[in-house]
């Protein structure tokens, strides 16, 4: 039986659609996932510049860094979205600073930034749309029990606009409350970016969790990011699952998020 035809938009990195027979089917929701510092923020940047790149109409939320954090790290990596904004091919929506202006929350309010991505989709005009939301965890860190009904609404409105969405978690090995469970659940694909230190280096990992659709390679695979170039996915990673554990402890107060956050569900 022949597989119906998807439709993939490229991640914008090579060796990662390499992983996913192309790239993100369009109109999915994937959550990219991982401890601050191993690629989530770059993976992002990758994803809205390829985007451009290819005509879509291009959303950019930020939770966690400043508007001109984002347009710098872009530029490092030779994407230009200074003046994609000029030209109306992206919108970069700061909801950190709380600035009086028209691309700014004042608060971190979920409806809010979802009638602020609505009017920049409006402005942007009709058409195959990208949106990366960086963080999304960022409104549920002081109620982790919300991140599944949250994650369901913002899916549920965005599918409606034509979006393809990555939407960026935090998992801090010390609070893992923060992960976000619910997420997970909601999403339609889940990339989760992994760092450790390896004989005296720091080293990052991919692994693609999950992507309906997809036939995605399952294998931890090794990255490096480049000035200039951004994320280059290496080989696959020779480490032991133990080197992929986590500590009994933190499995166990992840257990005891995710069972708050089942029990908080209606």
């Amino acid at each position: 039986m022949e597989m119906p035809h998807v439709e993939r938009l490229s991640t914008g990195v090579d060796g990662v659609d390499k992983l996913l027979e192309g790239g993100i089917p369009r109109g999915f929701l994937t959550a990219v996932t991982g401890e601050p510092g191993c690629g989530k923020t770059i993976f992002s940047i990758h994803f809205i510049g390829k985007g451009i790149e290819e005509g879509d109409k291009c959303i950019y939320v930020t939770t966690e860094e400043s508007k001109e954090s984002i347009l710098n790290q872009a530029a490092q990596f030779n994407i230009d979205f200074q003046t994609a904004i000029e030209e109306k091919a992206l919108i970069l929506i700061d909801a950190l600073m709380g600035r009086e202006d028209r691309w700014s929350l004042q608060t971190l309010d979920l409806e809010a930034l979802i009638g602020k991505i609505i009017e920049a989709k409006k402005e942007l005009g009709y058409g195959r749309s990208r949106i990366v939301i960086d963080s999304l965890s960022a409104f549920w860190l002081d109620k982790p029990a919300m991140a599944r009904r949250y994650s369901y609404y913002v899916k549920k409105i965005l599918s409606k606009w034509d979006f393809t969405v990555v939407a960026t978690s935090q998992y801090a090995i010390t609070t893992s409350d923060a992960f976000g469970f619910g997420i997970e659940h909601i999403a339609d694909g889940v990339i989760r970016f992994r760092r450790a230190i390896r004989n005296g280096y720091l080293r990052r990992y991919i692994i693609i969790e999950k992507m309906r659709q997809t036939n995605h390679s399952t294998r931890v695979h090794e990255i490096t990011i480049q000035h200039g170039k951004g994320i280059v996915v290496k080989d696959v990673a020779e480490e032991s699952r133990e080197d992929f554990t986590l500590p009994p402890k933190v499995v166990r107060r992840i257990v005891e998020a995710k069972r708050r956050s089942e029990e908080a569900l209606p």
